[in-house]
């Protein structure tokens, strides 16, 4: 003889998709510091910040490294490039001005 069992459910329940929308949204953080000692030398500190949401949530909150990432961002390398011209205009100009006197 089977036996049915019925499962009980919440009428306010959630699924992933809900959660996921939820923590992107608003964001999460986790943190955490890990320290090795041996007879109370410290060996090894590491310190792990991990922040998850959307990228609008991380624009908000001043997070925009990826922007400057050369391996995320199709504009990086233009920056570096721009960035890098302006230093060597800068080395010109002192040279120059050294040539003269």
């Amino acid at each position: 003889m089977a036996q049915e069992r019925s499962v009980a459910t919440h009428g306010n329940s959630t699924n992933l998709a809900d959660i996921l929308e939820r923590v992107l949204d608003k964001g999460i953080v986790v943190a955490g510091d890990i320290n090795v000692n041996i007879a109370e030398i410290e060996l090894i500190s590491i310190k792990i910040r991990l922040v998850v949401c959307s990228v609008d949530k991380a624009k908000e909150m001043g997070i925009n490294w990826w922007q400057n990432d050369p391996y995320l961002s199709t504009s990086a390398p233009q920056l570096q490039l721009e960035q890098q011209n302006k230093e060597l205009m800068k080395r010109i100009e002192l040279l120059e001005k050294k040539l003269d006197q």
